[in-house]
C-alpha cells in the first residue's frame, strides 16, 4: 500500500529541478515534491467528494441505485491510494527538509499532512500513519485510533505553525513550486490555523468542544476571498480541474456529476422559498427552461441525453476546465465564525458572520449587483439575530461549500438536520450513512488489521 513516491507527471517535470535555495538539497528535489504535494493534495480532495458529493447530495447518479446513492459499499482505491501517496511524499519532504533545517517546507509539510490525515481519517476512521511510512520495513501497518490521528493532526497544525513562524522561513519556499499559496509563508500560517478551526469545529458533538478555541484560530486565520488556500495552476493544460473534466464527460453523454434534486431544490425556491442567484452559474436550466435535479437511488427520468435534469456544466462556475479548486476557504471560515458564536449564545454576531459569509460567497462567485441585494434583503435570508437558527446557517454553509468533503463531516454531526433532506431512494441502510468501508485495495493488502466496519457506524467525533 505505501508505495514510495512516484515522480510527477511528464507536464510537471520542469517542477523538478527549480532550486533557487542553497539550503534546499537538490537530490532528492524537495521543490519537487512540494509541487507534487500541493498540486496533487486538491486532487485527494477531488476523490473524497467524488463519494461524500453523494452522500451529501450535491449529486446523484443518473442510473437508478448508483452504488453511492444508495449507501451501498464502494471502492475507493484511487481515494485512499492517492491520499497515501501524497503523504509518503509529505513525510520524505519533511525528512529532508529537517535534515537540511528549511523551516518553511517542514512548516507546509506539517500542515498538508494534518489536512489529508484528517480528511482520511473523517472517510474511514482508524487508519495507518505511525507505521504508514516505513515502506519495505513494514508492509502491513497498525491501524491507528482514530482520536488518536486527530489529536496528531492538532499537533501537526501546531508543529507546522511554529516552523512557518521562524524568521528563516519567509522567503525559503520556491514560489513556482508551490500550487496552493505559491511560497507564501504568511498564507501558509492562515491557512494552517483556518484548519485549525475546521478541526475544533468538526467535534461539536463532544463536552470538550471549545468555541472560543475555535474562534481564537479564525482570528489568525482567513480575512477575505484573496486568503483562499486552492490551486488555480493546471499544469501545462493538460489537467484539467477534476469537476470540469466530469462537467466534459457530461457534454460528451458520458453521465456523472449529475446534480441531486435536493440541492437543486435549496436553491431554486422550492425548499427554501426564495431563488438562489448562484444557481445558474453552477448549471443551466433543462430543456424545460427550468432547474431540475435527479433524485438520489431513483436516477434519471429521461434518456440522459435531452437534458431533462441539470448536471455540472462546461460553463459552470466550479466546472470549468480552470476553475478554481478550493481546499479551505474565506467563506467556510466565515460560517465556522457563525456556528461556533451561535453555540457560544452570541447570536447577534453569529448573525453577523451568517450574511458576511453569504456575502462572501456571492462575491466569489461573481453574482450581479441586483442579485446579490435581492437574495442578501429576501426575508427567507435576512431573517434577523432574533430568527437566527443553526440549521439556517448550515443550510447557507452547505451551498457555500458545494462538492466540499467538509460537508459529510457537517452533515453526520449535526444528524443530517438539513431541512427537507431524508434518505435516497433504495437505501440499503435504515438509517443516515456514517463512514466509508476500507477500500478493496487496502483489504488485499493490510487486511488482517483493517477493523471490521458497518457503514452506519459513527466515527468518535459523531457520538
Amino acid at each position: 500500500m505505501f508505495i514510495a513516491w512516484a515522480a510527477l507527471s511528464g507536464s510537471c517535470k520542469k517542477y523538478l529541478d527549480i532550486n533557487k535555495n542553497p539550503n534546499v538539497a537538490t537530490t532528492p528535489p524537495i521543490n519537487g515534491l512540494l509541487a507534487y504535494t500541493t498540486y496533487k493534495t486538491a486532487f485527494d480532495v477531488f476523490y473524497i467528494s467524488d463519494y461524500t458529493s453523494y452522500y451529501t447530495q450535491y449529486l446523484a447518479s443518473p442510473n437508478p441505485a448508483g452504488a453511492s446513492d444508495i449507501y451501498d459499499n464502494v471502492n475507493a482505491s484511487t481515494a485512499w491510494d492517492s491520499t497515501y501517496t501524497v503523504m509518503t511524499g509529505l513525510y520524505d519532504m519533511r525528512r529532508f527538509a529537517a535534515e537540511k533545517g528549511v523551516n518553511a517546507y517542514i512548516g507546509v509539510a506539517d500542515v498538508l499532512m494534518a489536512l489529508n490525515l484528517n480528511m482520511a481519517s473523517n472517510v474511514w476512521g482508524n487508519i495507518p500513519y505511525t507505521e504508514a511510512f516505513l515502506g519495505t520495513q513494514n508492509l502491513t501497518p497498525k491501524f491507528d485510533d482514530q482520536k488518536a490521528i486527530y489529536d496528531t493532526c492538532l499537533q501537526l497544525l501546531d508543529a507546522g505553525i511554529a516552523a512557518l513562524q521562524q524568521p528563516d522561513a519567509a522567503g525559503e519556499m520556491d514560489a513556482a513550486s508551490d500550487f496552493i499559496h505559491g511560497g507564501k509563508v504568511a498564507a501558509w500560517i492562515r491557512t494552517a490555523h483556518m484548519l485549525k478551526a475546521r478541526m475544533l469545529n468538526q467535534v461539536s458533538k463532544q463536552a470538550a468542544y471549545d468555541a472560543s478555541a475555535v474562534l481564537t484560530e479564525l482570528a489568525s486565520g482567513y480575512t477575505s476571498n484573496a486568503d483562499d488556500a486552492q490551486v488555480t495552476a493546471f499544469v501545462d493544460g493538460v489537467n484539467n480541474n477534476p469537476w470540469g473534466d466530469v462537467a466534459i464527460a457530461n457534454a460528451g453523454l458520458d453521465l456523472d456529476g449529475w446534480l441531486s434534486s435536493y440541492f437543486v431544490n435549496a436553491l431554486n425556491g422550492a425548499t427554501y422559498s426564495v431563488f438562489d442567484p448562484r444557481l445558474p452559474l453552477i448549471t443551466d436550466t433543462t430543456k424545460f427552461g427550468d432547474y431540475r435535479g435527479t433524485s438520489n437511488g431513483k436516477g434519471r427520468i429521461g434518456t440522459g441525453t435531452n437534458h431533462e435534469e441539470c448536471y455540472l456544466t462546461e460553463d459552470g462556475w466550479y466546472s470549468t476546465s480552470t476553475a478554481p479548486f478550493r481546499i479551505a476557504t474565506y467563506e467556510e471560515a466565515l460560517f465556522i465564525k457563525a456556528e461556533a458564536l451561535f453555540r457560544k449564545g452570541d447570536k447577534p454576531n453569529a448573525y453577523d458572520a451568517y450574511i458576511a459569509g453569504i456575502e462572501a460567497n456571492l462575491h466569489q462567485l461573481g453574482v450581479s449587483d441586483t442579485a446579490y441585494t435581492r437574495y442578501t434583503t429576501d426575508p427567507a435570508v435576512a431573517v434577523g439575530s432574533g430568527a437566527l437558527t443553526l440549521q439556517l446557517i448550515m443550510k447557507e454553509k452547505y451551498v457555500a461549500c458545494f462538492l466540499s468533503p467538509v460537508t459529510w463531516d457537517d452533515m453526520r454531526r449535526t444528524d443530517y438536520n438539513y431541512q427537507g433532506f431524508s434518505l435516497p431512494v433504495n437505501a440499503l441502510l435504515t438509517s443516515f450513512i456514517r463512514r466509508m468501508n476500507y477500500p478493496t485495495d487496502e483489504l488485499s493488502r493490510n487486511g488482517k488489521n483493517a477493523p471490521d466496519v458497518q457503514l452506519s457506524d459513527h466515527l468518535w467525533w459523531d457520538q
